[in-house]
């Protein structure tokens, strides 16, 4: 095999079974090295700064820093890598973020087995890869001109207060009195922001309104 091209592969699963596997099919495959397996999103970055990685297999859904963080950053520690995102989300709103955040692929997992080395292959090669429901889902984004939209674009007038208000660190009744809604309308919104997002945390819309500047000073 001396005159195989080896890549390196970093996986990062948060499920031991699912980086199992995935390291079974790449290495019973000449030319794959698995370097690293990490199972959140802060040690996958770690694991970018001590190992030289060619291709990230990635999930979007991560206890720590989420897949969506770690795809924000990954290429500002390793400009060439090339990050394959390896989930169970077909979601729109997952797919068109994780296109807008740099991914240079897209694999649901149910196919893996079949697609992983292929997906891994198109993406070394500068190509990208789509699973394909999610490039029918793609499709239909941009046939809807929504597929770059910026998340908040996304998000209603009343979603945005709430956003701001559930980074504000304010309860559920505390919200309901400050918009004048009912509690059970304020849950409704935030479950909306979630799905839209594609965050399953408050800490994790949080960031997000941080990072978008939607709140002033601390």
């Amino acid at each position: 095999m001396s005159g195989t091209k080896i890549t390196r592969v970093l996986l990062a699963d948060d499920h031991n079974l699912v980086r199992a596997g995935v390291r079974r099919i790449l290495e019973s495959q000449p030319g794959f090295v698995v370097v690293d397996e990490v199972a959140d999103g802060r040690e996958a970055l770690a694991a970018l700064e001590r190992n030289t990685v060619d291709v990230l297999v990635l999930d979007l859904t991560m206890p720590g820093l989420d897949g969506f963080e770690v795809l924000a950053r990954a290429k500002r520690v390793q400009p060439r890598l090339r990050i394959l995102v390896l989930t169970m989300h077909a979601h729109a709103e997952y797919i068109a973020r994780a296109v807008r955040e740099g991914a240079d692929g897209y694999l649901l997992k149910d196919s893996a087995v079949q697609d992983l080395v292929q997906a891994i292959e198109a993406v070394m090669a500068g190509r990208a890869y789509y699973s394909p429901p999610v490039q029918h889902e793609l499709s239909r984004l941009v046939r809807a001109g929504t597929a770059l939209a910026h998340p908040l674009d996304q998000l209603s007038e009343r979603e945005r207060e709430v956003l701001r208000l559930v980074a504000r660190g304010l309860a559920t009744k505390e919200i309901a009195a400050e918009l004048e809604i009912s509690p059970r309308t304020v849950d409704s919104h935030r479950a909306n922001l979630m799905r839209k997002l594609g965050l399953r945390s408050v800490a994790l819309l949080t960031q997000f309104a941080l990072r978008e500047g939607l709140l002033e000073g601390p």
